[in-house]
């Protein structure tokens, strides 16, 4: 009994309703260490709370406040960006420049993004792995999912598609690329090697949502379709999309149950550490609770940063689809981003590659045809024609990555092109200043060239 109650003093983030829960390795997965890319990336940027403080507290219920908000908030090596949020919602209602509230919430949305995905891996403690990786497959880019569904409201179907491309760039050139330069750079005496088999799945996942792009825009520019560009193309997307998401949910049976130990990250020896970090720190529904308080500030956050775009945009004389496009993916998802990095280092490309790819895989074939879908509820006509500059370097950028894949190993150069590929796209977009206002002499200009070539 005494050891017992020494347990439950050392570990009070584990009491729920009253009861101690201690989870062992067995109990949780049945499946040893393995853990999903996504949670080793995220884990990389935590750090251990000290607890000798926390167990001191008699009373038991102000105990586990105190457990959840060290764990959750200070759990983090990004908890210092936590000021940010308070400071953007100050500075919205003391009207305060709004390229400040623009910046504000995207740094406030970073922190954020990280703790949805460790909450995420708490409750699939309690869960198993198959419902964690449902919960993980559909809040793992819940950050774009929520800016999208604003934009959608606003009618501002332009900062959707952007914000969703860039995501898929962001993660397919630069965050890749940026793993396997600086993994390249620091293993360069030995050689780099990767599981070829996951890679190839997502890249034919990838390769069609491409199809499902380029049709649309194709269609668009048909000879057959040149009197009806508008409502065949919409047509013609939401069919696509609801394929489209059919086909993601066979990915999801493919990964998490019948080829489930492709996509799993196999936690190499750490020892007795390795057993610590895979213990429950946080109740079930304490769980579930901080994961609903952390989504209402991500969609806080979320309707600032679409309503204050289009003035940032003025304020600093970017285009809309620059911000969109670069900036917005690159601060979002920098947590996970910077742990793709740090696995690179390590030599564990498998992981790095599990981010980057199965981050682009479940925008582009399950946010995107979602967003379609959620606007054809709302009746608003969003369609899969992200237009000609747009689907081009998406294109480039999937083709390029599957190359870049296609033998297994792995060196700088390979790196060096994705990125390569990465900056001379957001050159483009930073030359493209797009203006606002529809009768801009220059959007007539377009305009008017658009409709002799179809004319032509």
């Amino acid at each position: 009994m005494a050891s017992r109650q020494i347990q439950q003093e050392q570990q009070p983030w584990l009491l729920e309703n009253g009861h101690p829960k201690v989870l062992t390795k067995e109990s949780r997965h049945g499946h040893g260490r393995s853990r999903t890319a996504h949670n080793m990336s995220s884990s990389s940027l935590r750090k251990k709370s000290d607890r000798t403080l926390v167990s001191k507290i008699r009373c038991a219920s102000v105990r586990n406040v105190v457990a959840n908000l060290q764990e959750v908030i200070l759990g983090t090596k990004l908890s210092i960006l936590f000021p940010a949020i308070p400071a953007a919602i100050v500075a919205h209602y003391l009207g305060l420049g709004r390229s400040w509230v623009f910046i504000l919430s995207l740094l406030g949305l970073t922190p954020l993004a990280e703790r949805v995905s460790f909450l995420t891996e708490q409750i699939a403690i309690f869960t198993g792995p198959t419902v964690g990786g449902l919960l993980n497959a559909t809040c793992g880019n819940v950050t774009e999912l929520i800016i999208a569904i604003f934009a959608l409201t606003t009618n501002k179907i332009a900062v959707v598609k952007y914000s969703l491309l860039g995501s898929v760039l962001s993660n397919l050139l630069l965050v890749l690329g940026t793993s396997l330069l600086c993994g390249g750079i620091a293993n360069i005496g030995e050689e780099q090697k990767y599981d070829r088999r996951q890679a190839d799945v997502n890249s034919l996942m990838l390769l069609l949502a491409l199809l499902c792009h380029l049709l649309p825009l194709l269609f668009t520019y048909s000879a057959a379709s040149a009197e009806l560009t508008v409502e065949p193309s919409l047509y013609l997307s939401r069919a696509s999309s609801i394929v489209m998401l059919v086909a993601y949910f066979a990915y999801l049976i493919f990964q998490l149950w019948t080829h489930r130990q492709l996509f799993e990250a196999e936690d190499e020896g750490e020892g007795e550490n390795n057993g610590a970090e895979e213990e429950a720190v946080i109740g079930f529904w304490s769980g579930f609770a901080w994961l609903a308080g952390m989504t209402v500030f991500i969609a806080l956050l979320s309707e600032y940063v679409v309503d204050t775009i289009e003035d940032a945009s003025d304020s600093w004389g970017l285009s809309v689809s620059f911000l969109s496009i670069i900036l917005l993916p690159i601060v979002g998802n920098a947590a996970e981003h910077a742990g793709a990095i740090i696995f690179a280092f390590k030599n564990k490309l498998d992981i790095s590659l599990g981010v980057a790819l199965g981050s682009s895989t479940q925008i582009a074939m399950f946010v995107v045809p979602l967003c379609v879908t959620v606007s054809w509820g709302m009746g608003v006509n969003m369609d899969l024609n992200f237009n000609l500059l747009e689907t081009g370097s998406l294109a480039v950028a999937i083709i390029v990555t599957s190359f870049t894949l296609q033998d297994g190993t792995s060196h700088y150069m390979k790196g060096l092109v994705l990125l390569f590929c990465y900056f001379v796209i957001a050159a483009c977009f930073f030359v493209q200043r797009i203006p606002n206002d529809p009768n801009d002499v220059h959007n007539i200009t377009l305009k008017t060239v658009t409709d002799s070539v179809l004319s032509a």
